[in-house]
């Protein structure tokens, strides 16, 4: 699937796609809103006042922002999110994939729309700067993923070629933009979240595993380099 001869830069999203998205999921959708009402002595109807809220802003920079949502709500988010940490996990075998990308010759660059407050949080527990060789985050260049105007910053921080470049991410919008800026290889994830259901993406190539697209045919169960892998869900 992948000519890795080709690949000079690997660009890799976080929530969904080296990390499972079960805990921003469990957080925005159920923990968040519960905890608001219990903190502000609200009726439980109030719940479903601060996800509509919350959806309203996808696909933007206060989307993913923990200080706005801080702000907008007056809760301690990180606080909140550290309640439930013990559910931030890798995904299936991105451990493995990031070790034998490691050993192999692309740059690998973590290209996030997470903020740093998530990053702060996420990193130290899951070890992921171990296997990076630079974090960008859409909060550091002013504007997400889904927009155009991400990859032009991105490229001027972080030079790379569209052409020998490979994208992996579990956001259809966002793997459209980058498609839009003229990035070649661009891989989908068929389940960012372990707990619900795959999903099927129309117009990209989704992965339900990271060796698939290793050298070599590795047979089911393994991991990238050989080894079998734990706890493996996708």
């Amino acid at each position: 699937m992948i000519d890795w001869r080709a690949i000079d830069t690997v660009l890799l999203d976080m929530d969904g796609t080296l990390l499972d998205l079960h805990f921003d999921s469990h957080f925005w959708l159920e923990h968040l809103p519960r905890r608001y009402v219990e903190l502000h002595q609200l009726d439980e109807a109030t719940q479903e006042v601060v996800r509509s809220k919350v959806l309203h802003e996808q696909g933007t920079l206060n989307w993913y922002s923990l200080a706005y949502w801080s702000r907008e709500l007056d809760v301690d988010i990180v606080a909140l999110k550290r309640e439930i940490q013990h559910l931030i996990g890798l995904r299936g075998d991105a451990l493995d994939f990031l070790k034998w990308l490691r050993q192999a010759h692309p740059r690998v660059v973590l290209a996030t729309n997470a903020d740093r407050e998530s990053l702060a949080l996420k990193l130290p527990l899951t070890g992921l700067e171990e296997y990076l060789d630079a974090i960008v985050s859409s909060a550091d260049l002013g504007v997400p993923k889904e927009a155009q105007e991400f990859w032009f910053a991105l490229q001027e921080v972080e030079p790379f070629d569209p052409g020998r470049t490979l994208f992996i991410d579990d956001n259809p919008r966002v793997l459209e933009s980058a498609r839009e800026f003229g990035i070649r290889h661009l891989l989908g994830i068929k389940q960012p979240d372990s707990t619900r259901p795959e999903k099927e993406l129309e117009e990209f190539i989704a992965l339900d595993r990271f060796a698939s697209i290793l050298p070599g045919n590795v047979p089911p169960g393994q991991g990238g380099d050989g080894r079998p892998e734990a706890g493996a869900h996708g």
